[in-house]
């Protein structure tokens, strides 16, 4: 049985595997390079089923709808905490400069 439960969005990043530490989801957070349904995200924001976050990780940019906030979850049942949306790699820039 899932159990769902109340969560902040950098716990939501370490559990749910898209991000490998909590204190770098924390980071990144603080950096400005997490929105939550399209504002920024602070660490401490709550993630609900149904939020879509956007994770901007160098060139790679990630979007994912939470789909469960999971207290815990291992390897096998991590990735059903959310579901991509868009997951797209800008280019390097005009390399003809």
């Amino acid at each position: 049985m899932l159990t769902y439960c109340l969560m902040r969005v950098d716990k939501f990043l370490k559990v749910s595997r898209l991000i490998k530490r909590r204190e770098v989801a924390k980071e990144l957070c603080d950096a400005g390079y997490v929105w939550l349904n399209g504002k920024t995200a602070k660490p401490s924001s709550e993630v609900n089923p149904g939020d879509e976050l956007r994770l901007k990780l160098g060139r790679h940019t990630l979007t994912v709808k939470a789909l469960a906030t999971l207290a815990y979850a291992n390897k096998g049942n991590a990735s059903t905490m959310y579901e991509v949306i868009e997951d797209k790699i800008e280019n390097r820039g005009n390399e003809d400069a």
